[in-house]
Order: C-alpha cells, then sequence, then structure tokens
C-alpha cells in the first residue's frame, strides 16, 4: 500500500522598508533634525546628513561606511537616553506619518496568513517603535552593540544592501519562510539585492532609479502619498 503525503505549501511573509514605504517620511532626516531643534547636533551635522541622504537617493552612498562613522560618534553614550529621546521623536514626528496604504498592505497580508516583517536599515531604536505602532511583531534593523548600557561606538548589525539579504536569510530559515514565495515592499533602489531575492517585488514610491529597473522587471510601482 502506497501512502501519499500531501506536500506543505511553503511559508511566506511579506517585508516591508520604513522608510518612503511603510512611513511617508525619510526618518534619518527626520532624526537629525529632532537632534539639530533640541541643539544636540550642529549646522555643519545637518549639512552633513542632507549630502549623505542625496547620495542615498542616488544608490551612491557607501553605506557601510558612513553607519560605521556614525555609530563610533556614540560611544560611550547611554542606551537608556537613546530609547527615552526615541520614544518622543517617534510621538511627536513618527507616527502621524503612517501611509494609510501600507495599513491596508499589512492587513491584507496577515488576513492571507503570511508573516509580517519590517526590514529596514534604521537602527532597533527607531523601528521598534514603529513596528509596534503598526502592529508588525518581526523585525530586521541594523544594531548597535551596547555593553553595560552603553554604546560601544561599533556595529552589531548592518540590514541594507546585500547585508539585508543575508539577514533576511537567517531570519526566513528560523521561521520556516520561503523568500521565494515572500513579497517586499521598498522604496529604493539600494534595496535592490532584497527585491531581487523574494518571489514578489513591489516598488512603492520608487526613486527614479528603482522605477526604471521595476519597469523593466515588471514589477508593480504603486504610489502610496
Amino acid at each position: 500500500m502506497t501512502v501519499t503525503v500531501a506536500a506543505h505549501e511553503p511559508r511566506q511573509a511579506a517585508f516591508f522598508d520604513m522608510d518612503n514605504t511603510l512611513l511617508r517620511v525619510e526618518t534619518g532626516m527626520s532624526w537629525v533634525r529632532f537632534l539639530y531643534r533640541r541643539g544636540e547636533l550642529p549646522p555643519r551635522m545637518l549639512a552633513k546628513a542632507m549630502y549623505w541622504q542625496a547620495l542615498y537617493k542616488l544608490a551612491v552612498l557607501d553605506m557601510d561606511a558612513v553607519f560605521t562613522r556614525l555609530v563610533e560618534d556614540l560611544r560611550g553614550d547611554s542606551e537608556a537616553e537613546m530609547i527615552a529621546k526615541c520614544e518622543i521623536w517617534y510621538r511627536d514626528h513618527v507616527a502621524p506619518q503612517v501611509a494609510p496604504a501600507a495599513l491596508v498592505a499589512i492587513e491584507h497580508h496577515r488576513r492571507a496568513g503570511h508573516l509580517i516583517v519590517l526590514a529596514t536599515g534604521s537602527t532597533q531604536y527607531a523601528a521598534r517603535p514603529v513596528a509596534q505602532g503598526v502592529g508588525i511583531e518581526h523585525i530586521l534593523s541594523s544594531e548597535l552593540e551596547v555593553e553595560a548600557g552603553v554604546f560601544t561606538g561599533r556595529p552589531a548589525a548592518f540590514c541594507f544592501g546585500h547585508h539585508k539579504v543575508t539577514l533576511a536569510e537567517r531570519w526566513a530559515a528560523r521561521h520556516g519562510v520561503e523568500l521565494s514565495a515572500s513579497y517586499f515592499y521598498s522604496d529604493s533602489y539600494n534595496d535592490l539585492p532584497m527585491l531581487e531575492r523574494v518571489g514578489t517585488a513591489i516598488a512603492v514610491n520608487p526613486d527614479a532609479r528603482l522605477l526604471r529597473h521595476a519597469r523593466r522587471r515588471g514589477w508593480a510601482t504603486p504610489r502610496w502619498a
């Protein structure tokens, strides 16, 4: 007698980038302006952040180098103070900026039984309140190393470019998720490695380079105002 075992459908996930996708703002610049208004950032750093942001939009910024440099500046700072400031920043400047269309998409995937993941190059301190605010349980983010409650000045994990794919693959293996059957929503050409890795790529509010690529690949390019 032959017993036929039904094949299990692969577990699916929907990954959402944060800036200009789940949110209608660039959280990096929002955070810089927040610190500047509090008198915690000199004007030259505000100008430098704007320059880096322009390079990022062109997808020519060396994110590994810039992130490492920024993390070095935090050496010796209190993690508790960072968490407290991020709570204020999120409440006053970020919470109102969730894109309504993103909430619709999240609910669609949740009803379909997909795991929902926030996958962002921002740090865990920016990502956690955003994910909590929209009910996303799983987070992939850049991480800062902490010892005895203070920052060491070293990054613990990167979550942009090909690094995001590495973290997503590790997460997927732990949760039994098949990335080739999953979804990723992003606005940035910098996320091309992850967009190419999943089964369904959605270029939300795409920058110019991503829009051109998405059109060649036949990806959806919705505008989430």
